[in-house]
């Protein structure tokens, strides 16, 4: 699906429609150092092998992809609930 690089949608800072650029949410480098993926990489090591089943092949065939739009007038960023759609680019 292609999607506009700008959209005229509601601010709720500026309390109005205006202008928005549109990027497409790319999530951040996960901290290896974090409790959880300590207790996680435990966990798999030495004898039981896997916390958790492995998936033999993914379920959902497409993924949520979630809108970053950013306001042209003051800056403040919202994210559009994702949707489930096999490819996204912005369009020209």
């Amino acid at each position: 699906m292609k999607v506009p690089k700008v959209i005229n949608t509601y601010c709720p800072k500026c309390d109005k429609k205006t202008e928005h650029t549109v990027s497409i949410y790319k999530a951040g480098k996960q901290r290896a150092l974090s409790h959880g993926a300590i207790h996680h990489e435990k966990d798999t090591h030495g004898y039981g092998g896997q916390k958790f089943p492995e998936l033999k092949r993914p379920a959902k065939t497409s993924k949520k992809e979630v809108l970053r739009l950013r306001c042209r007038v003051c800056g403040y960023t919202l994210q559009r609930k994702g949707t489930r759609l096999k490819k996204v680019e912005l369009a020209d």
